[in-house]
């Protein structure tokens, strides 16, 4: 037997986490026992003390199932700043753990978002990735609570950084203005690193190989720095090198994280760490293969094509140094400071084509009436500087003979981003015939010239509460004020705007409860329109209402959610130029609407058994019913499993499937008038695992991914990016 306790200013609560099957108590037992056969367990004592005591007691066999090896956490911050359990958080959120990511061999964020209830991907070559949640592009990004500000229009490589840093991801789906200021209502990721928390010397050691030459080797050290522990250190360092199925396309990552705690007192901790990543990708693609020959007819491509000369790279690089102090005063309120500087650069010679091309004779055409383009090549470098620190007070007060909840805190972010360019465009004469297509020539470049020189200041201050109307009802309050100051090489623009939140969440009993939630959006854009101004901030609302259940003390935890977010002033593209660049010119949406439902159960459904589910279907349009960004599924679906045989418990299999349905989109045709669809049918991703546990330490596993192979586009568009086809890897990991 086995028993664990956590504290969070929640509610106290006492419950026997014995996962057994008992009877479903609702509705959503019901959904969940009979199509998932979730045993369910009771819960009791439920008031209004201001900690909170999870005691978990498992079977004999729970030795060998911590909760270090759930799918769930209990607690997290990642929604409003305060620590609650999944079920007093008024919003949907997924957290993806340590134990997911190494069943599932999710090595970057990127194969992380992936594989999350309600993100879907789009590509545009050279492993630059951008999410989609509900409709809209995620560019909320977090480590460790602070924001971090990304740039869309410049990908330098974000969704690339290596989870083995992470202890884990967690995902707020929907508008999260209290906690990140200005940015899209999508979603929010918040990348929770490791810490040296270790008073005694442990490691992990791991190496893989896989498909395509595959290899990589970690090691995770960490233990005491002084007699006594209170100075701890903590090292991750890796590489990996990486091939592919396109061909000639190889990737190489190194990557290094330190950090060092240090218990001041024994109310006083203070770390200090160092963050480094290097990614170098020969023979990279920017955009895909012609999804038409100029006929209008769709091409046939070998997923092994790929057009990228021998010449071409992209090579991001990114340096962070952080620290951090923590101090708990007698009263039980806590203090936490942050800051980091982070550096990243990219390096890049690139060449894209885009056209349409005649099925026998390879001539081809641009995609705009009256030009002679059909691609270019590019040599980029960018360099992005970002200063960012936090303070948070936050604690526990009495009102009127309750317990109630407060945090505050204030946020700053400083961001340059300069970017240089040399750019030519490609002709037909250029590319000649496209079906004898070859290693096309490196240009004599000219001189780089600056692109973009930006530097935005985000200044923001918010404060939240959760305040206990009666014991089975609590209320959550709170806004944010945010200056937003952006100079760029054309305008310099100040916004100032203030987020309200607020959320009600009741419990049914002492295993379910239900919710809703209401935020405004604001988020500022660097898009301009066709004379080259900037369009406005977009606006809006968000809301979502819903249900959650809570098994085990937070070890099984379930949320079904309806959310409608309102839009004005959105950015969207008809694909026409900016005067005088290559930039895409935008114009402004009013009137934008997506609303939907999700459903996710997640965590322990036994002592063997690991379990995520989530389903997500939604539908966006903007103000002229159109719908809106049909690039991205509508309808998901996602299952994973883990599950450890009781007969033979050094044996653990699993696997999953993921499901999207049907995407499109419109695009002109080579005579820029008649407009061509271009779609992806529904597909399914099944992926296996299988660990074998050789002793205590040791252990070795094998991920089959793509099980049936299935050939899929994830840029749908005038080009397509086919995602990887069948790959196995193998694993060992020793652990001391």
């Amino acid at each position: 037997m086995i028993m664990f306790a956590a504290s969070c200013s929640a509610r106290r609560v006492s419950r026997t986490g014995r996962l057994t099957r008992m009877p479903a108590l609702s509705l959503l037992s019901v959904v969940i026992a009979a199509a998932l056969q979730v045993p369910v367990s009771t819960a009791a004592d439920s008031d209004n003390s201001q900690s909170t005591t999870l005691v978990v007691t498992g079977s004999e066999n729970s030795m060998d199932t911590p909760k270090s090896a759930d799918y769930a956490v209990p607690v997290t911050r990642a929604a409003t700043g305060l620590a609650l359990t999944n079920r007093d958080t008024p919003q949907s959120v997924s957290v993806i753990t340590q134990q997911r990511m190494q069943d599932q061999q999710l090595e970057t964020l990127n194969d992380v978002l992936n594989n999350t209830t309600g993100l879907s991907e789009s590509n545009s070559g050279a492993n630059r990735s951008n999410f989609y949640s509900r409709g809209f592009m995620v560019d909320n990004y977090q480590v460790d609570g602070v924001p971090v500000l990304v740039d869309s229009s410049w990908n330098l490589g974000d969704t690339l950084s290596d989870t083995a840093i992470y202890q884990r991801v967690d995902v707020v789906r929907g508008a999260t203005g209290l906690m990140t200021g200005a940015g899209s209502p999508a979603a929010s990721v918040d990348m929770v690193t490791k810490q040296a928390d270790s008073k005694t010397f442990t490691g992990d050691l791991n190496t893989s190989y896989g498909s395509w030459g595959n290899q990589r080797y970690v090691a995770d050290l960490s233990g005491p720095l002084s007699e006594s522990g209170n100075v701890r250190g903590r090292v991750v360092a890796g590489y990996q090198h990486s091939g592919s199925w396109l061909d000639d396309y190889h990737t190489q990552k190194k990557f290094l994280y330190g950090v060092v705690d240090a218990d001041l007192s024994d109310a006083t901790t203070v770390s200090l760490g160092y963050d480094y990543e290097e990614t170098h990708v020969n023979g990279a693609t920017w955009g895909g293969l012609p999804t038409f020959y100029r006929d209008g007819s769709k091409t046939d491509y070998a997923r092994s094509t790929h057009l990228a000369p021998d010449w071409a790279y992209n090579d991001v690089q990114s340096k962070r140094v952080f620290a951090g102090l923590k101090h708990n005063f007698a009263n039980g309120w806590q203090f936490t400071l942050n800051g980091s500087h982070t550096e990243a650069t990219m390096d890049s010679k690139l060449l894209y084509i885009d056209g349409y091309f005649d099925k026998n004779t390879g001539l081809g055409i641009g995609p705009y009436a009256g030009y002679d383009l059909l691609g270019g090549t590019g040599y980029n470098t960018a360099k992005r500087r970002e200063n960012a620190a936090s303070a948070v007070l936050n604690g526990n007060y009495e009102l009127f003979g309750r317990q109630h909840e407060l945090m505050t805190g204030v946020t700053y972010i400083r961001q340059n981003n300069r970017y240089y360019s040399a750019y030519t465009n490609l002709t037909s004469a250029d590319v000649g015939d496209f079906n004898d297509w070859g290693n096309y020539p490196e240009p004599d470049w000219d001189p780089q010239t600056l692109a973009g020189d930006d530097t935005i200041h985000q200044k923001s201050a918010y404060l939240a509460t959760r305040i206990s109307l009666a014991d089975p009802l609590h209320m959550i309050l709170g806004a944010r004020y945010t200056r937003y100051t952006a100079d760029t090489m054309t305008e310099n623009m100040v916004k100032n705007n203030i987020t309200p939140y607020a959320g009600l969440v009741y419990d049914i009993n002492d295993t379910y409860s239900a919710y809703a939630s209401y935020t405004s959006i604001f988020k500022p854009q660097t898009y301009r329109n066709a004379d080259g101004a900037y369009l406005n901030p977009v606006t809006g609302k968000s809301y979502e209402t819903g249900l959650k259940g809570d098994w085990f003390n937070s070890r099984l935890t379930a949320t079904l959610s309806l959310f409608r977010m309102e839009q004005d002033h959105l950015g969207a593209t008809d694909y026409a130029l900016v005067k005088g660049s290559n930039d895409y010119a935008y114009y402004e949406q009013n009137g934008t609407v997506s609303r939907g439902v999700e459903f996710e159960v997640n965590g322990a459904v036994t002592d063997n058994l690991q379990m995520t589910f989530g389903a997500t279907r939604y539908i966006a349009k903007d103000g002229s019913g159109a719908a809106l960004n049909p690039t991205q599924p509508q309808t998901s679906f996602k299952l994973f499993t883990s599950y450890r045989l009781p007969v033979w418990q050094d044996l653990t299999v699993g696997g999953g499937i993921n499901w999207q349905n049907h995407t499109w989109d419109s695009v002109a045709g080579p005579d820029g008038a008649t407009n061509l669809y271009a779609d992806q049918g529904s597909y399914a991703l099944v992926d296996l695992f299988s660990r074998y546990r050789v002793t205590r330490n040791l252990s070795v596993q094998a991920n089959l991914n793509n099980l049936f192979d299935k050939t899929y586009n994830i840029d749908v568009g005038r080009n397509t990016v086919y995602g990887e086809p069948r790959n196995i890897s193998v694993s060992a990991s020793y652990h001391f």
